[in-house]
């Protein structure tokens, strides 16, 4: 773990930046990893993604009471691609998502007011 910096992280996922510059990470995107996928986003993706997630979450009109019904399709950053989620799993990739936003927008305005 000494290649990267972790933002935020959950049972569900990680979210971090890679430090190695030799590893051609770029400094403006964020590795988002959660279940068996991972992504690479600007702030910008994610903050769309943020926004796809709260979507879901009031579209979902499941009465399923079953914890590994995956009724939930949210839509990913990437256009041509979604996930069927738990009601449970939406709760943690919304965590995640949200958390990892919360400290990236902390660190930069710390960074502003140390830096000017």
């Amino acid at each position: 773990m000494e290649d990267v910096d972790v933002i935020y992280h959950n049972k569900f996922g990680i979210a971090f930046r890679w430090r190695n510059p030799d590893l051609h990470a770029d400094p403006n995107r964020i590795q988002l990893v959660f279940k068996d996928m991972g992504f690479y986003l600007r702030k910008e993706e994610l903050i769309q993604f943020s926004g796809n997630i709260r979507t879901a979450a009031q579209h979902n009109y499941c009465k399923c009471d079953k914890k590994s019904c995956r009724s939930i399709l949210v839509k990913s950053p990437l256009l041509k691609m979604d996930f069927a989620l738990t009601r449970q799993e939406l709760e943690e990739i919304s965590d995640l998502v949200e958390g990892t936003l919360f400290k990236v927008n902390l660190r930069n305005y710390v960074d502003e007011i140390c830096w000017n």
